[in-house]
Order: C-alpha cells, then sequence, then structure tokens
C-alpha cells in the first residue's frame, strides 16, 4: 500500500457501538464498517463489548497497513501526538506510554524527568528513556507557556483591545517568573503607555 493520498487526520473522530473487545484493540461499528481501533490498556479496562461511544483518532500510514489508534478525549490524543513525533518512538510505543498513568500524573513524572517511568516499554533503552524524557519535558514545558500566554491575550482581547495590537505588546514583555494576574497587568500598564 503506498502513502499517497493517505493522511494521519483523514479519520479524526469515529462514534458507533463496540462489537468485538481483545487485549490490545477494539472493532467499533460505525455506519456499516467495523474500525479496528487500538486502545491504551487504561482505556481497554473502561470499555464494554455493545457500549455506544466515540473516539478521537490517530491513523497511522504504513507501506502495508493502516493502523488506528483511539482516545476517549482529545487531551489524550494531542499528548500521544507529542509523544509520537519524538524521533525513534513509534505510535505504538507512543501508546505504552499514554497507558501509564493519567495525563496529569504523566506529565508531573516526565517534568520531575523520573527514569522509571519508561522502564519495561520494548524497545526503550535507558539512553534512549532519558532522550524521550528531556524532550517530552521541554515540549510540555513549552506547551504551558504557550497556553498562559493565550490567556493573556484572550484577557486583553476582552477588554477591548485589538487582538493584534494585545499580540504585539505581549510579545515585547518579558515575562518570565510572572504569573497570569501579574503578565495581564504588566501588558495592561504597557498598553496604556502606548495610549491604546
Amino acid at each position: 500500500m503506498k502513502k499517497e493520498g493517505y493522511n494521519k487526520n483523514m479519520i479524526s473522530y469515529l462514534e458507533g457501538k463496540i462489537i468485538l473487545k481483545k487485549e490490545k484493540y477494539v472493532v467499533l461499528f460505525s455506519n456499516g464498517i467495523g474500525y479496528k481501533i487500538f486502545l491504551s490498556q487504561k482505556n481497554i479496562l473502561k470499555i464494554k463489548e455493545n457500549e455506544k461511544i466515540s473516539f478521537f483518532s490517530f491513523l497511522e500510514v504504513k507501506e502495508n497497513a493502516l493502523n488506528l489508534y483511539g482516545f476517549l478525549n482529545s487531551e489524550e490524543l494531542e499528548f500521544f501526538e507529542t509523544v509520537e513525533k519524538i524521533r525513534g518512538v513509534g505510535p505504538k510505543a507512543a501508546l505504552e506510554i499514554s497507558s501509564i498513568g493519567t495525563l496529569k500524573s504523566l506529565k508531573e513524572r516526565i517534568l520531575k524527568q523520573d527514569e522509571g517511568l519508561l522502564y519495561g516499554i520494548s524497545g526503550i533503552g535507558k539512553k534512549k528513556a532519558m532522550a524521550i524524557l528531556f524532550e517530552l519535558g521541554e515540549k510540555i514545558k513549552k506547551g504551558a507557556s504557550h497556553n498562559k500566554g493565550d490567556v493573556v491575550l484572550e484577557s486583553l482581547v476582552n477588554l477591548g483591545f485589538s487582538r493584534q495590537k494585545a499580540r504585539e505588546t505581549i510579545s515585547e514583555i518579558d515575562f518570565e517568573g510572572k504569573t497570569v494576574e501579574e503578565k495581564i497587568k504588566i501588558a495592561l500598564k504597557v498598553l496604556a503607555e502606548k495610549g491604546l
């Protein structure tokens, strides 16, 4: 099977009925088609046969197969995609990592660079685990920083400032070590000094 014409976002969301449940996957019957969907172990345990359910999904495109990976919410899918993009981590390993615990506990352990987190995952030795943890930690920090920036931006827009002016002002300010509330106050002060 050639990869041309296929995209990992081609099947992004599915809903239907679980007609078969196995150790690592389920078959979801949706609109007359049965989709084989690989799930994390923690999600397999939550699901029952004949249950009506929906999944956010990731399509893995290989030379000889198309594999679907399912998630119960968009946050799980987003985390999986972050892990899967790291060099040397494929979808199956990313799914195993996603199975280790709750998203909150996973992110906490990654930020602490807990080497034991990835112990026992097939194909990931100590050196590779340390590289993965470091890269994941950087991505999580960057994501958290970006989200805080968005909160400041949206707050300024809600206060009546134009999105463009608010974004320009935020980009000019060093917010390091400041809380969201402090960032908003600083941005408002700068905007007032500019006469905006």
